[in-house]
């Protein structure tokens, strides 16, 4: 009667263990479980934010292209009237030095005008670049903390 009282007290003691050893593990699983689907919601919320900083940008870029676009039209179709009028005053001409003076005028005019709308452009491309970046960047900064959180 001993030896099966001390057998089912070693069954016991055996299934106590089991039992503590799966608890453990399911513990540690439910935990990781846990752990992994917190930093699935991140990355899916970090996703999010990338995709609309990438898209607010998109918008900035479409928009100034459309201003840059409008304002070479405008400058373009300027151009084109100004030299139409300077070719009716150089048909209108009676002499060559007269001829000569208005076209030295109008070359000078056209280059500054030329240059004029160039450094317009350029600041207005550059100051496109930085808008188009800005949502990005601030994006970055977002992540970077949110990582760095995340990695502790």
């Amino acid at each position: 009667m001993a030896t099966q009282q001390k057998k089912a007290d070693n069954v016991a003691q055996a299934t106590d263990r089991i039992q503590t050893a799966f608890g453990d593990v399911n513990e540690r699983a439910k935990t990781a479980v846990e752990k992994s689907a917190k930093l699935l919601e991140e990355a899916t919320d970090l996703t999010k934010g990338n995709v609309e900083a990438i898209v607010a940008s998109s918008k900035i870029v479409a928009k100034g292209v459309e201003t840059l676009g409008q304002e070479a039209a405008d400058y373009g179709r300027r151009s084109f009237e100004e030299a139409s009028a300077a070719l009716k005053s150089l048909a209108e001409v009676k002499s060559p030095t007269d001829f000569f003076k208005l076209q030295s005028d109008f070359a000078r005019s056209a280059f500054d005008s030329f240059v004029a709308e160039s450094s317009k452009t350029s600041e207005a491309v550059i100051k496109l670049a930085g808008e188009v970046a800005e949502p990005i960047t601030s994006r970055y900064a977002i992540a970077a903390e949110r990582v760095k959180t995340l990695a502790l």
